[in-house]
């Protein structure tokens, strides 16, 4: 079986996904045949571009029930966040400086957030349950009157845990609060209506979708009261004066392609497919291997994450031990040291057990066989580590780790 496989095996989709070939196809043209500026408009050349990127943006638009001309084309996610949160926050700084965010949210949004802080703003960070999962009554008891600002993602990156958005929508559009949603991990795996969810900003990722690096997108809802942002980015006022810079139109096709292939396979299956890829991944390591930890809730998350802590295991050892699978431990190295995540310890997670952790990102392109493969392979690494554990050992021997007292000589 290993000879038919190609190592290693790719399962780190929320870090990145390869690009689909459909989309390089249709990316290809527009880097030498089209090569035109879409801002041209005294010839052809910038005809089709132009046309190309409102191809694009009808298609970003419909993967999440916007409008073409609520779309503004960013160079990724990462500025995407920036100019929802500065570009808000700063355009209603006279209504108030007061932002709501949580404590697991991506570093974009924490790294926002603490420059809004060095402006002046402040900033709440709502703590999460043993699940993930944000409190709606916590949050409703931090909107004050000059809140103006619920920056929340859609789904966590590291544990895949969904966060109830449409409720959030509803809490804020009660209390006349702008809801920014990063969608970039949901975006190929779920159904996102920003109307039905009340999201006023979505930023969005092509690269998370099987489309290229280097392209996203922002959502900024039109209507009344229409959303305002102030840029970040000053020039040509490109994007109807919200992100000036010239459009790069294959990367535009590109995510556009894929946005039209997310919605194909969410509506088709795709996505159920990938999500018995990743049961049948946890169902062999626990018919295999006991002390096993989920991390984050079950029931509400990506239909393609599996973080799991292997109780026992140095996660650098496992790292080490499994690098015919490209995945992700649950360790962040530091100059100084091995830290834990900061989404694992927001959860509770206990910091060795943390450090034990490993996230696995299955994707469209995976298969059984991939899967079969990855099972075997982590059981008799995790076996092999564990027999070198006399913690392991004293577990297996009933003995309560917890009641022992420990003590230096």
């Amino acid at each position: 079986m290993t000879t038919e496989l190609k190592l290693p095996l790719y399962f780190d989709n929320n870090a990145t996904t390869p690009c689909d070939p459909r989309v390089v196809d249709a990316m290809v043209p527009y880097l030498f045949e089209h090569y035109g500026n879409p801002a041209s408009r005294a010839h052809a050349y910038g005809w089709v571009a132009r046309d190309a990127v409102a191809t694009a943006r009808q298609q970003v638009a419909s993967l999440i029930g916007a409008q073409p001309k609520e779309i503004v084309f960013t160079s990724g996610a990462t500025e995407s966040n920036n100019l929802a949160l500065k570009g808000a926050a700063r355009y209603l700084a006279r209504k108030g400086k007061h932002i709501v965010t949580v404590s697991t949210e991506h570093k974009a949004i924490l790294d926002s957030c603490h420059a809004l802080e060095r402006e002046g703003f402040e900033v709440t960070y709502l703590e999460v349950d043993s699940e993930g999962l944000i409190s709606l009554d916590a949050l409703r008891a931090a909107i004050r009157d000059d809140t103006t600002l619920v920056s929340v993602m859609f789904a966590n990156n590291e544990i895949g845990v969904v966060q109830p958005i449409a409720e959030i929508g509803a809490i804020c559009r009660e209390n006349g609060v702008l809801f920014h949603c990063d969608g970039v991990q949901a975006l190929a795996w779920m159904p996102i209506d920003v109307r039905a969810m009340k999201i006023d900003l979505l930023s969005m990722s092509a690269h998370k979708m099987y489309g290229p690096k280097g392209i996203g997108a922002l959502f900024v809802r039109r209507g009344r009261p229409r959303v305002r942002v102030q840029p970040i980015i000053d020039g040509g006022g490109h994007e109807r004066g919200m992100r000036s810079g010239t459009l790069p139109t294959h990367q535009i096709v590109g995510m556009g392609k894929a946005a039209e292939l997310a919605a194909e396979s969410i509506a088709s299956g795709g996505v159920d497919k990938v999500r018995a890829l990743r049961d049948r991944l946890w169902d062999g390591l626990r018919a295999n291997l006991d002390e096993l930890y989920i991390n984050g809730s079950w029931e509400h998350r990506l239909p393609n994450n599996l973080n799991v802590s292997f109780a026992y295991v140095e996660g650098e050892a496992m790292m080490m031990g499994i690098k015919e699978i490209a995945c992700s431990s649950g360790s962040a190295c530091t100059s100084a040291s091995l830290e834990p995540s900061y989404v694992l310890r927001a959860l509770g997670v206990d910091v060795e057990l943390a450090h034990t952790s490993i996230r696995f990102g299955l994707g469209r392109f995976n298969t059984e066989a991939e899967v079969d493969y990855a099972v075997e392979l982590i059981t008799r690494k995790v076996r092999f580590l564990r027999e070198m554990s006399p913690l392991y050992e004293m577990v297996q021997e009933g003995i309560d780790l917890k009641s022992i007292q420990w003590t230096a000589h």
